[in-house]
């Protein structure tokens, strides 16, 4: 094993970084290809190692902020279905009255206020990390082509 970084480390590091927008093609492709590019060549350099967990662990990390996000939007989703039914807003209360259905769509804004709070914040919130995930992998393709050590914000160590 070297310890010289050399330009095929630096660019190994960087593909490691890059390979993460391959969840854009492949399933879970942003967890599978730098799992296997890292697993396969880590104990070739430390730096190597090091810009592997680095990209999973921001992955990983950002895939657990957009499950917390999911969950918190819940609530708004389980609290406006019951107001579909109970106040009409397709009018689906006129199923009972035998005299043929009427799915009008007079549509009261003011019923979706609840909705619309919840998964406008949530919306935001995923563009928000859509954003990040974009901005800091590029800023680590770049800053680990160059050979400078690269650590993403926001990320849970959960490979060490």
């Amino acid at each position: 094993m070297t310890t010289s970084l050399n330009k095929h480390h630096k660019n190994l590091s960087a593909i490691i970084h890059a390979t993460t927008f391959s969840k854009y093609f492949i399933p879970f492709g942003n967890f599978i290809l730098p799992l296997i590019l890292w697993a396969a060549n880590k104990n070739n350099h430390p730096f190597i190692d090091q810009n592997g967990k680095q990209a999973l662990n921001f992955q990983i990390s950002l895939l657990l902020y957009s499950l917390v996000i999911a969950i918190l939007t819940i609530p708004f989703v389980l609290f406006f279905l019951p107001q579909i039914f109970h106040h009409g807003i397709f009018n689906l209360h006129t199923l009972n009255e035998f005299n043929g259905i009427n799915f009008s769509t007079d549509l009261n804004y003011s019923k979706f206020g609840s909705l619309l709070w919840g998964l406008g914040i949530a919306g935001v919130a995923q563009l928000g990390l859509f954003i990040v995930n974009i901005v800091y992998t590029l800023l680590a393709i770049i800053r680990t082509s160059e050979g400078i050590d690269f650590k993403y914000p926001l990320t849970i160590n959960f490979i060490k």
